[in-house]
């Protein structure tokens, strides 16, 4: 999609109705959806973190960041994800939150990104985090400068390739919560994308094909 034809649908991506844990199923294991189905979130206490879904242009075509995480003790440990991060008691919000880890990981300026809106709020039962995700806008192709003890590589994705369905998979994976299971995921690049990542992937490509 070119670039300027996406500024043109962000409008109606702020005023468009999330479909949220619908979307988000789409790439959840079933035993994930049982356990959502009784989820209390007023009662769950869980760590929070906000992540940054950051949308620019390259060579004019419409692009988004992902990183691979470094190999470290934890269960995210060397996985594809977007820049963000556990919320500092210094955060004002959330939004905040997303910005400062979106600085500090990849060296994209808070005042470089216009923030659209934000997502759906998603558990990660592994980790026990409640993630707020961001959509976020950066009007000039940036440069990346990615935080080496935290950021293996950075992952740039074309928005086009993204919305074909033929990057939609599954695969094996061992997660906390059940035995390995055999999970949706996106295959993007010589990456699978999954877990938190991907349903947070899922709701944003529900929400640009719903106004495109």
């Amino acid at each position: 999609m070119n670039f300027e034809d996406f500024l043109k649908i962000v409008p109606k991506i702020k005023d468009l109705g999330l479909p949220g844990e619908s979307a988000h199923a789409k790439m959840s294991p079933p035993e994930r959806t049982k356990l959502m189905e009784t989820l209390n979130w007023e009662t769950l206490d869980a760590r929070m973190a906000a992540v940054l879904l950051l949308i620019y242009p390259r060579n004019e075509k419409t692009y988004f960041v992902l990183i691979l995480r470094n190999s470290y003790k934890g269960v995210h440990s060397s996985q594809v994800a977007f820049p963000g991060g556990k919320k500092e008691t210094s955060d004002r919000n959330f939004e905040e939150t997303a910005l400062r880890e979106t600085f500090e990981e990849v060296g994209i300026a808070p005042e470089q990104i216009s923030v659209v809106r934000e997502l759906s709020k998603i558990y990660i039962p592994p980790s026990n985090f409640v993630v707020y995700p961001f959509l976020g806008i950066c009007e000039s192709e940036p440069v990346f400068t990615p935080d080496p003890r935290e950021v293996a590589g950075i992952i740039e994705v074309d928005l086009d390739e993204f919305l074909d369905d033929s990057i939609v998979t599954d695969l094996w994976r061992d997660v906390s919560y059940a035995n390995p299971l055999n999970v949706p995921g996106f295959r993007i690049q010589e990456h699978i994308v999954w877990g938190a990542t991907g349903m947070i992937l899922s709701e944003f490509k529900e929400v640009i094909k719903a106004v495109v």
